[in-house]
C-alpha cells in the first residue's frame, strides 16, 4: 500500500518511533551476543574435556613410553575434533591446551565467560597476562583484578588494567625481560604478492615509537608543503630554491612514511625528498613517557637487595604513551636525556590526576588533560592521546568554558558523533563522563588511572643481622 505522501508502507508493520526500534534492537543484539558468548565458553569446556581424555588415554600405557603416548593421545583426539570443525588438527589441539589451562588455573575467568560477563578476548587476555606467573596463590589473585578489570569493558580497554596487575605481581622484573626479550630483535623480510615485500623490526618499545613519530613528522611536513605549494601555484607565488613541497604530490602519509623510511635507511637520511637545508633531516622523534618519580631516583632491586629477602618488588615501571609499560633502563635513559620534565600529581589511592605542573595556562591545561584522557573518552573506545581533539563538553560558542571541568580528549570519529548525532555527554566532575545514548541508555566512563602503585613501606630497612628469630 502507498501512504498519501507517496511512500512505501510494508503491510504488516505499524510505523513506529525509530528511537523506540533502535532500543528494541539493542536489546536483542545484546541478548544475541550473550548467547554466542556462553557457546563460546561451552565449546572451551568441550576442549578441555578432549584434552583431560587425551591425558587419560596415555595414562593407560607404561611409564616408559608414557611421554610420546601423551602427544600421539592428544593428537589423535585433536585429529577426530579437527575433522568435525574443519580446522588444522595443530590448531585444535593447542586450543585443547589452552582451554585445559583455563578450567584448571583460571576457574574465576570460566565462571564469569560462562556467565557471559567477559568474552572471549577477554579470556586471551587474561590468560596471555597471567602466563608470567607461576605461583597458584599469585595468579588466583590476579585473576580475582584481572576479572574485575574486564566486566564491563572492551578488551582493548582492559588491557592496560590487566597488564599492570601481572606486572605488579610478576616473579620477574620487566627490566629483566625486557633485557632477555632484547636478545630477540631483529630484522626480517617477507614476500608479498605483486612483486611486493614487508620488512619487518623487533626492537624496544621506545625505539620503535621514536622511529614511527619521526617518520610521521616528517610526512605530516611534506603534506602541508604540498599543500601550500599547491596554493602558491594557484597565485603564481614564486615558492623559492628551498620549497620542500610539490603541488602535484598526492601521497597518503602511510605512503609517504614507507618512502621516507626505506630513503633513510637506504641513504642515512631522507635525501631523496628532503630540501638543500635539511628541512626533514633535522625533524627529532619524540616518545612520551610517564614514568614514577621513584623510578627515576632508586636503583632497581627487584631481583636483588635486602627487600628481595621479603618477595618485595621495588621496581616502578614507566608507561609510554597509550599504556604500554617499559623498563625502568629505559625510561631513565628517556627522562636524563630530556631538557624538561611535566610534573603529574595523581592521588594516592585512586590515580586520578590532580594537577599538572607547566609553565604556561594553555599548554598546562592541554597536558593535564592529556595526561588525565590518555585514551579517547568515548565508552569502548582506545585511541591513543596522540590522536584527541580537546573538546568542550558544553560548547565554547554556548559559553561551556576553556578548564579541565568542561573538557575532555576524543578522537576525531568519537568527536564528531558527539557533534553531528543525538549521542550527549555530561561531566559527573573527577573527570568522569555520562554519555547517553540516541535509545535513551547511559554508559559511563572513567578516565584510565595513570601508572600508580599504592606500596605501605616501599623500602622497608634491612633485616637486623643480630636480631633473634
Amino acid at each position: 500500500m502507498t501512504s498519501s505522501t507517496g511512500t512505501v508502507l510494508d503491510p504488516g508493520v505499524d510505523p513506529v518511533d525509530p528511537v523506540v526500534v533502535l532500543a528494541a534492537l539493542t536489546s536483542m543484539v545484546a541478548d544475541t551476543e550473550a548467547s554466542i558468548v556462553r557457546l563460546q565458553a561451552v565449546k572451551e569446556a568441550q576442549l578441555a574435556v578432549a584434552q583431560r581424555l587425551a591425558e587419560h588415554l596415555a595414562a593407560e600405557v607404561g611409564s616408559a613410553a608414557r611421554g610420546e603416548s601423551a602427544d600421539l593421545a592428544a593428537r589423535s583426539v585433536a585429529a577426530e575434533l579437527a575433522a568435525v570443525l574443519h580446522m588444522s588438527d595443530r590448531v585444535v589441539q593447542a586450543r585443547m591446551l589452552r582451554a585445559s589451562e583455563l578450567m584448571t588455573r583460571y576457574p574465576a575467568a570460566m565462571q564469569a565467560f560462562t556467565d557471559a560477563r567477559i568474552n572471549a578476548a577477554h579470556v586471551r587476555l587474561i590468560q596471555d597476562a597471567g602466563a608470567r606467573l607461576d605461583s597458584d596463590e599469585v595468579r588466583g589473585e590476579f585473576e580475582r583484578a584481572a576479572v574485575a578489570a574486564c566486566i564491563g569493558e572492551t578488551p582493548h580497554r582492559a588491557k592496560r588494567v590487566v597488564e599492570r596487575v601481572a606486572e605488579r605481581l610478576s616473579p620477574r622484573s620487566l627490566t629483566d625481560r625486557h633485557r632477555d626479550a632484547q636478545e630477540n630483535r631483529r630484522v626480517w623480510r617477507e614476500d608479498l604478492p605483486d612483486r611486493q615485500k614487508m620488512l619487518g623490526l623487533i626492537h624496544a618499545a621506545a625505539v620503535v615509537d621514536g622511529i614511527y613519530d619521526r617518520l610521521s613528522q616528517q610526512s605530516r611536513s611534506v603534506q602541508v608543503a604540498n599543500a601550500q605549494s599547491a596554493k602558491d601555484a594557484t597565485a603564481d607565488v614564486d615558492p623559492g630554491p628551498d620549497a620542500l613541497g610539490d603541488p602535484g604530490d598526492d601521497r597518503t602519509i602511510d605512503q609517504l612514511r614507507a618512502d621516507l623510511c626505506a630513503d633513510t635507511l637506504l641513504t642515512g637520511s631522507p635525501l631523496g625528498h628532503d630540501t638543500t637545508s635539511g628541512l626533514l633531516g633535522a625533524i627529532q622523534a619524540r616518545v612520551e613517557v610517564t614514568i614514577p618519580v621513584l623510578t627515576m631516583m632508586v636503583v632497581d632491586t627487584a631481583s636483588a637487595g635486602p627487600g628481595a629477602a621479603f618477595g618485595i618488588r621495588r621496581e616502578l615501571p614507566g608507561e609510554l604513551a597509550g599504556g604500554q609499560a617499559i623498563d625502568t633502563d629505559t625510561a631513565r635513559i628517556l627522562a636524563g636525556g630530556t631538557f624538561a620534565w611535566e610534573r603529574v600529581l595523581t592521588h594516592p589511592v585512586t590515580g586520578a590526576v590532580l594537577a599538572v605542573d607547566h609553565y604556561r595556562p594553555n599548554t598546562n591545561l592541554r597536558r593535564l588533560l592529556h595526561a588525565r584522557d590518555s585514551r579517547c573518552r568515548f565508552p569502548t573506545c582506545g585511541f591513543p592521546p596522540t590522536a584527541h581533539d580537546l573538546d568542550h563538553t558544553v560548547d565554547a560558542a554556548c559559553g561551556g568554558p576553556t578548564e579541565e571541568g568542561n573538557l575532555g580528549g576524543l578522537c576525531r570519529r568519537h568527536h564528531v558523533l558527539k557533534h553531528q548525532t543525538a549521542w550527549k555527554v555530561k561531566q559527573r566532575g573527577a573527570g568522569v563522563l555520562e554519555w547517553t545514548s540516541p535509545a535513551g541508555s547511559t554508559y559511563i566512563d572513567k578516565p584510565p588511572a595513570p601508572v600508580a602503585f599504592t606500596i605501605e613501606d616501599p623500602y622497608p630497612p634491612p633485616p637486623d643481622a643480630n636480631a633473634p628469630f
